[in-house]
């Protein structure tokens, strides 16, 4: 594996004076990838290595076919072998992006990963890499995550899987991450598994990401800085909003749970996101109804009922005129809305 030029003498770390057997990490890349997580995995290696002066990590790019292929922003990456190809390896992870969940053209990449699997290697993916694993069923009995915007589709598609909303998941020999920054936390901590929390802070340190944010970090964006308003108020009742989707609360139980009356709720709704409470609600219900239509297999009844509808006139009612379309229309498409 070529080594990367820093061009500085690397600050060595008092714990890292000898020797140790580098781990291997072999990175799948899938056409369309996003390159945001790759290079954070790649980087963070690197960088480990830099600090401790020691080649405590090798990496290898693999692809399907031994040929180049393309970042989701167009950039070609060339690998250093084909998947069947590679040395020996302690770690793969599979990096896919794109609008829709990726395919993998050959089954025998995915016999390949689970036989790495059956050898102990640590197998991991970035953003929709996850869905790859689970289609080769290298994440069954494991906690595994993915990106939020298609965690519906991906339960959808995989309603036995323990798959949660954490920005990443470590569960024994696997990973997952939600894609994103995520990738660089999840690295992180496989570092400080591997080598010490010492090590992984300063790596941390280096990209300027204030601290290793843990598994249960929330993928999403803080309410505040999402709404870009600051009042506890407005911002409790839309935690709430967004938490009963399928039970939707009155108005009058979200304005009582804030110790405002329903008028002084939609005054403070006004003031701060130009709606009323009821509008913002039934929109926030509507959006989501949206993306279940397109990533799930739900009929439109029961993605009416998962969003709090009692009949489905009323909700295709709502729907036409929130989006100018039938919820029909929406069936299958662009899944990350």
């Amino acid at each position: 594996m070529p080594q990367a030029k820093t061009g500085a003498t690397p600050p060595l770390l008092p714990a890292f004076g000898e020797k140790v057997e580098p781990q291997r990490f072999g990175f799948l890349l899938v056409p369309n990838f996003s390159l945001i997580p790759f290079a954070a995995a790649t980087e963070a290696l690197r960088v480990a290595n830099w600090l401790s002066g020691l080649t405590l990590y090798e990496w290898y790019f693999l692809t399907e076919d031994g040929r180049s292929v393309p970042a989701a922003n167009g950039l070609e990456v060339a690998p250093h072998a084909k998947y069947d190809e590679a040395p020996p390896l302690n770690n793969i992870i599979v990096f896919a992006g794109g609008r829709v969940p990726p395919t993998l053209r050959e089954e025998r990449v995915l016999s390949w990963m689970r036989r790495q699997a059956r050898a102990g290697v640590r197998i991991g993916a970035a953003g929709l890499g996850s869905f790859i694993l689970a289609r080769a069923g290298l994440l069954n009995d494991y906690r595994c995550t993915v990106h939020w915007k298609l965690l519906p589709k991906f339960r959808d598609e995989f309603p036995h899987l323990n798959a949660t909303d954490e920005i990443y998941e470590i569960d024994r020999d696997r990973h997952t991450s939600s894609g994103g920054t995520g990738t660089l936390d999840v690295m992180l901590a496989l570092i400080a598994g591997d080598h010490g929390e010492t090590l992984a802070s300063h790596v941390a340190e280096e990209f300027m990401h204030d601290r290793i944010r843990p598994s249960s970090h929330s993928q999403r964006m803080p309410l505040r800085f999402r709404l870009n308003i600051t009042n506890r108020k407005v911002l409790n009742a839309v935690g709430l909003m967004e938490k009963s989707i399928e039970n939707p609360l009155s108005c009058a139980s979200i304005a009582e749970s804030q110790g405002v009356s329903v008028r002084q709720l939609e005054k403070l709704f006004r003031a701060h996101l130009d709606t009323t409470p009821k509008e913002y609600q039934r929109q926030i219900r509507l959006k989501f109804a949206r993306r279940l239509l397109m990533q799930t297999t739900l009929s439109v009844l029961e993605v009416g009922m998962a969003t709090g509808f009692s009949c489905q006139s009323h909700f295709s009612k709502a729907y036409r005129a929130e989006f100018g379309v039938q919820p029909r229309h929406d069936r299958g498409k662009d899944s990350l809305l």
